[in-house]
């Protein structure tokens, strides 16, 4: 990491080691990647202690994605209007609050209104932490080599995660894992008040009928997908949730084209990188969320594993993560983000189809082993490469709004994704309560399937792709 200065701009007077602010940033996704990856691993365990159905699992983590996803712009229009370090700090405390409100929790609603409070809180911090990124680092090449740290810190999120996540849950319970992540997150606040510069605001108003028109569709799509693994498809609930969300979604859009301040200027989506990205942020979001809920029930259920067995096999795909991520922005300076995007796609594709195919019976083989790395590797080139697509144009007081946009886009895909596929699996099932975890991942290998064909569709940029990538 360059030890340079913040840059003296509009946003930022003070100087600052750009390493010790990024740390603090970094920190913070850190803990909201750790805290998801152990929650996970914990799913089973909460599943028994609380005496959940797979169907009400689902709501409990899709609890916090509808939250996430569906404040995440107004979270980006807060960051540029209010300024990103007093926002960060906001999210932050609220994080925190409410994981400590999860631990604490002793009934089903109790932890559900828990993992509300986290969403709301993670959807405050990670778009107000991206966009302090984007100002410390400026120009396309910078922003690109730090979206690489920020991934490789996401991948390792998921490394700690996916280890102390069983190991936790074994030794002390679900609670734990809930605990884990307060004392991660005050040390990210401290560093960032002390090493972070305020950054002003700029001149605007709220979109709250955006926000609350774009959230009750995200809940609505989502609990209608939800209905449906236990109601079915053509179900009242299922059609009304359905129906309800696509509504509002429309009303968003209604919302955004009069209002004077909307939380998503929509002539972004006149931009063809930023929507071909968003597209792919979902369908990834999509696939690695329901990945993570669905694979430690696999290997706890059918492979016979216990918690911590099965995190300590996962190690693969979060080191891959980390290794994808960091050659992510080398790859893009090869052969450009335009197809670095397509790669990372294919050896997603190709190790979720592998996993979907391993024997039922084994537990840790070759066929598991590979399949981990091909799809670590790809989330780690996808993920960073498709955000470096979105955001390398950002002008002033866009950072925001385009961190939000593409992290919501990815968090859409999370909520509804693993809504559609617990639908989907639960139901091919058949039995009350199971799973068909071939049904799921064969699912995820669509989605990233069509992630695919889109990434072949040619964007114009007012940057080369090779200006993007890293330079030495």
């Amino acid at each position: 990491m360059s030890s340079e200065t913040l840059p003296t701009t509009e946003h930022a007077r003070l100087r600052v080691p750009r390493n010790v602010a990024m740390l603090g940033l970094a920190t913070s996704m850190f803990l909201i990647v750790l805290d998801t990856s152990m929650v996970n691993l914990a799913g089973l365990a909460v599943r028994e202690g609380l005496g959940l159905s797979a169907a009400e699992l689902t709501v409990v983590v899709n609890a916090y994605l509808v939250a996430f996803a569906g404040l995440l712009l107004l979270g980006g229009r807060l960051a540029d209007v209010l300024g990103g370090r007093k926002v960060f700090m906001a999210g932050m405390a609220i994080y925190l609050a409410a994981s400590a409100f999860c631990a604490l929790a002793t009934s089903v609603p109790m932890l559900i209104a828990g993992r509300i409070g986290q969403g709301i809180g993670g959807a405050i911090v990670v778009p107000s932490a991206l966009a302090l990124v984007l100002v410390l680092y400026q120009t396309p090449a910078e922003r690109t080599r730090a979206l690489g740290i920020w991934g490789a810190v996401t991948g390792a999120g998921s490394l700690f995660g996916v280890f102390l996540g069983g190991t936790l849950t074994d030794l002390l319970g679900w609670q734990s894992v809930f605990w884990t992540p307060v004392p991660f997150g005050i040390i990210g606040a401290i560093i960032v008040s002390r090493s972070v510069p305020p950054v002003p605001g700029r001149a605007g108003r709220f979109d709250l009928l955006g926000a609350i028109t774009a959230t009750a569709g995200i809940t609505a799509l989502a609990l209608g997908m939800v209905a449906a693994s236990e109601s079915g498809w053509d179900a009242p609930s299922t059609v009304a949730g359905i129906a309800i969300g696509l509504a509002c979604l429309v009303a968003f859009v209604i919302a955004e084209k009069r209002s004077t301040h909307p939380l998503v200027p929509l002539g972004v989506f006149r931009r063809k990188p930023v929507v071909m990205a968003s597209v792919v942020m979902m369908l990834l979001g999509a696939t690695l969320t329901s990945l993570f809920f669905f694979l430690p029930g696999y290997q706890q259920e059918v492979l016979g594993m216990s918690a911590t067995t099965a995190g300590m096999t996962q190690i693969p795909i979060a080191v891959m993560i980390i290794v994808g991520s960091a050659f992510a922005p080398l790859l893009a300076k090869r052969i450009g983000l335009s197809r670095a995007v397509p790669v990372a796609l294919v050896l997603l594709f190709a190790g979720l189809v592998w996993l979907a195919l391993n024997p039922a019976t084994s537990g840790l083989s070759v066929h598991l082993v590979g399949s981990f790395l091909l799809i670590g590797g790809g989330l780690g080139l996808g993920v960073v490469n498709a955000m470096a697509t979105a955001v390398r144009d950002s002008g002033e007081g866009e950072s925001g709004l385009l961190s939000g946009l593409v992290n919501a886009a990815q968090h859409l895909g999370s909520a509804v994704g693993l809504a559609a596929l617990a639908g989907i699996a639960i139901g091919a099932a058949g039995a009350h309560g199971d799973i068909s975890f071939t049904t799921a991942f064969l699912g995820e290998a669509a989605f990233i399937l069509l992630a695919l064909a889109l990434s072949f569709i040619p964007t114009a940029s007012t940057q080369p792709d090779s200006a993007c990538a890293v330079t030495h």
